[in-house]
């Protein structure tokens, strides 16, 4: 059963290009079932996979699949090499699926977000992720998704926001609707309240320098130098540049630590309407968007909340170590 192929339950229509689809597990062996199983029909109807979940999981289904008949067709990626920026996984994604279908082969993908392990802020910007991906592929070429969710271990808000933001599931082995879909607009978690910030920094036109200044400072005292420093410093700059030019010519900065992460924040009278800002790779000819691009390939997490009544607040999150 193919994305392409597979008919919705309302009146037979055809089913979304991008099949979203989770599927929520307990436990180890309830995750090899599902995930094989999927692999197995892949790899029957002659389709590649790409596997992008832990290193614990990558294990267990390379020992389970037939190795010469999987060989070539299912891959595995570490998306730790992507960092734990949840902005840097649609480019990914985007990529492999251009570069796979440009080769004539249909695609599936599994991804299991690492829940256990993230941060209160990570895990907000994961489920942001998950919500994104249908808007991202609602015109891509057809390709399959599953998305696994260990129920032991994932908190329940996690899992009820995963089943309002997923079309389809997988349960009890049938690949079917999922009654709890909501296509609704996203609510993120408010951001935490700042951490004894340091004095708030208010900068405009040719400010730049001290924009830069206030930061070095605040990183310095805390050890963060050298290269990791100075990729910090190109992203504030970008930012802090987009208040000037897109959020009424001025804006405002704290910063301040907050365990071992170092948080830079952001806040202006702008309207930032696109979704995906930064989230997608700009296109070769686009005059500009490359700024929040850049951030999210320079930042540990980038954080994004506006409105056009309280306007933009944009947190950078480097880790100390």
């Amino acid at each position: 059963m193919t994305p392409a192929t597979t008919a919705a339950a309302s009146g037979g229509a055809p089913a979304p290009a991008f099949r979203h689809e989770l599927y929520p597990y307990q436990g180890e062996n309830a995750f090899l079932a599902g995930a094989t199983s999927f692999i197995e029909d892949a790899l029957g109807a002659d389709e590649t996979v790409l596997v992008a979940v832990g290193p614990d999981k990558q294990v267990i289904l390379r020992d389970a699949l037939d190795a010469t008949r999987a060989d070539g067709q299912v891959r595995f990626v570490d998306t730790a090499a992507l960092g734990r920026n949840p902005g840097r996984l649609i480019p990914a994604w985007q990529d492999w699926i251009a570069k796979t279908v440009s080769q004539g082969q249909p695609v599936r993908g599994i991804s299991e977000s690492p829940w256990a392990t993230a941060t209160a802020a990570e895990r907000g910007e994961l489920r942001y992720h998950e919500w994104l991906l249908n808007r991202t592929f609602a015109e891509s070429p057809a390709w399959w998704l599953l998305c696994p969710y260990d129920t032991s271990t994932v908190e329940a808000a996690v899992l009820d926001s995963a089943r309002r933001c997923h079309p389809f599931q997988l349960a009890e082995g049938l690949h079917g609707d999922n009654p709890a879909f909501a296509d609704e607009p996203f609510l993120f978690d408010e951001l935490t309240a700042p951490c004894d910030p340091q004095e708030t920094l208010t900068y405009g036109a040719g400010a730049l320098a001290a924009v830069r200044g206030k930061v070095t400072a605040c990183a310095t005292v805390h050890g963060l130098k050298g290269a990791r420093l100075q990729e910090l410093l190109v992203a504030v700059t970008e930012v802090a540049s987009n208040s000037i030019r897109h959020g009424g010519g001025r804006g405002t900065l704290q910063t301040w630590v907050e365990g071992d992460v170092l948080i830079c924040q952001f806040h202006d009278a702008g309207h930032i309407r696109d979704p995906l800002v930064g989230r997608s790779r700009p296109e070769p000819h686009q005059s500009g968007g490359r700024g929040l691009w850049l951030v999210h390939q320079l930042c540990d997490l980038v954080q994004i909340r506006s409105t056009a009544e309280h306007g933009a607040t944009v947190r950078l999150s480097t880790a100390l170590r």
